[in-house]
């Protein structure tokens, strides 16, 4: 059933909705069944969500018999920003995911901010589905703020990841959707995988399967769920080496996205198309998994071209 989250009017007899599909189990009372939501859309240029919530409820429906809880999916928390291929959110110059917790009785989009917190709340876990941006691909992986660790590491194992990464709390924006939710009791895992304005498919498929997961945790699906990966976990920002571009041109690659890198091994080219010339070889300067790569080619000095998660760590798992 599609509902209507929070609301507020437009110039010229417009409105502003957020929505939700919430999708139960026929009988039975609600308020005492499990609930999982998926929240997407928060940027407006992150679209693998939306593949996501399509493909989660297109197999619910076809096993609806096996549903034992609520699933609410949340497809678009910034309308506007998915409409104009905007990041924040248009006409604002804003980041939605800097305005949570909100404030009911604030200006536009504090008063959203709001709704969408009271409406998301309570619920038994949460995924905030991200993509990279435009520049960069990742790999599936749940990023998580040292402070919730001990309560959402044993979720993000389920979830069918390659990696998880933990940070420290000082890095974490308290004012993000996921913070906020963790911080009033609701467990609240952010995904980030592939690219922005683009769709992955394999991707998209992976975080599916691991949702089905975690509901047979949780208890909302009675179905067949196929078994997870073990992901690598990193707490240590050690365990991470920074690629950045020491020249500005084209990056041409020579790799592949996830691939096992040794010492020295070649990962790309900047190259100057004007000159035809090789400016700069970009090597590994460690053995590791290359879990982030640039995708936008055009790079500047400084530009972040990956990172590498190092050997010892994937070894370790």
């Amino acid at each position: 059933m599609i509902e209507v989250v929070t609301s507020v009017g437009l110039p010229i007899d417009e409105k502003l909705m957020i929505r939700k599909n919430r999708i139960q189990p026929e009988g039975g009372n609600p308020d005492n069944m499990k609930r999982i939501s998926i929240v997407t859309g928060i940027h407006g240029d992150e679209l693998e969500g939306q593949y996501v919530c399509y493909e989660l409820q297109r197999r619910i429906r076809e096993n609806i018999d096996k549903l034992t809880g609520t699933v609410d999916i949340y497809p678009a928390m910034n309308p506007l920003g998915i409409d104009s291929i905007t990041r924040g959110i248009p006409a604002f110059d804003l980041d939605m995911n800097r305005l949570f917790p909100g404030n009911i009785d604030g200006n536009m989009t504090e008063y959203l901010a709001a709704g969408i917190i009271e409406d998301v709340s309570g619920s038994d876990l949460v995924l905030d589905i991200h993509a990279s941006n435009i520049y960069l691909t990742e790999i599936p992986q749940i990023r998580i703020n040292e402070l919730h660790a001990d309560n959402l590491i044993p979720y993000a194992k389920l979830a069918n990841v390659d990696f998880i990464w933990v940070h420290g709390a000082s890095t974490v924006l308290e004012a993000t959707f996921a913070h906020s939710l963790n911080s009033i009791g609701t467990p609240t895992l952010v995904v980030e995988m592939g690219v922005g304005m683009r769709l992955t498919r394999e991707y998209g498929n992976q975080l599916v399967d691991g949702i089905f997961r975690l509901m047979k945790e949780l208890g909302i699906w009675q179905g067949d769920v196929i078994g997870v990966r073990t992901p690598i976990i990193s707490d240590n920002p050690d365990d991470v080496c920074y690629l950045n571009a020491t020249a500005s041109g084209l990056f041409v690659p020579e790799v592949k996205h996830g691939a096992k890198l040794e010492e020295g091994g070649l990962i790309g080219r900047i190259v100057d198309p004007l000159g035809g010339e090789v400016l700069d070889e970009v090597r590994s300067p460690i053995n590791g998994i290359l879990f982030t790569i640039r995708d936008y080619p055009i790079v500047d000095e400084g530009s972040l071209m990956g990172r590498i998660l190092k050997e010892e760590v994937c070894s370790c798992e």
